[in-house]
């Protein structure tokens, strides 16, 4: 099975952190003007999903969401989250940290494509989480 999102340590380490202080955590990738492309970190249910919302997957337990129209543009890439020292946006968690997550990505190999066409439709919207066993 093909991954949609993926993250690295350094991310996987923030996650933690994040976590034993505010909780169970979601993000989605933002498309906005302001932020870039930047993976907006959240408390789990305070960023509303809508029904066009694509859920990529989960990343040290937290669901990964991003807009309908951003996932046509980023359909045919592997997404991963990194953290690196700097500051984000204030809407997300991370901001006061000193590190800010990053959205790297690569082009999915070939075999890759194929199975994830195997796989049909990624879930989408705000049930997608329950749908794959996270809420």
């Amino acid at each position: 099975m093909v991954d949609r999102v993926s993250l690295t340590p350094a991310a996987e380490e923030l996650i933690h952190k994040l976590v034993a202080v505010h909780g169970p955590l979601m993000f989605h990738q933002s498309g906005g003007c302001c932020d870039g492309s930047a993976p907006m970190c959240y408390p789990r249910g305070e960023f509303r999903i809508g029904e066009r919302d694509v859920f990529l997957g989960a990343i040290a337990g937290c669901p990964v969401y991003i807009s309908g129209p951003q996932f046509e543009y980023w359909q045919h890439t592997h997404l991963i989250i990194d953290a690196v020292p700097g500051r984000g946006s204030g809407f997300s968690l991370e901001a006061p940290e000193g590190l800010r997550f990053l959205t790297r990505s690569r082009v999915y190999t070939e075999a890759e494509y194929d199975e994830l066409e195997r796989m049909g439709e990624p879930l989408r919207g705000p049930n997608a989480m329950a749908e794959a066993g996270l809420a």
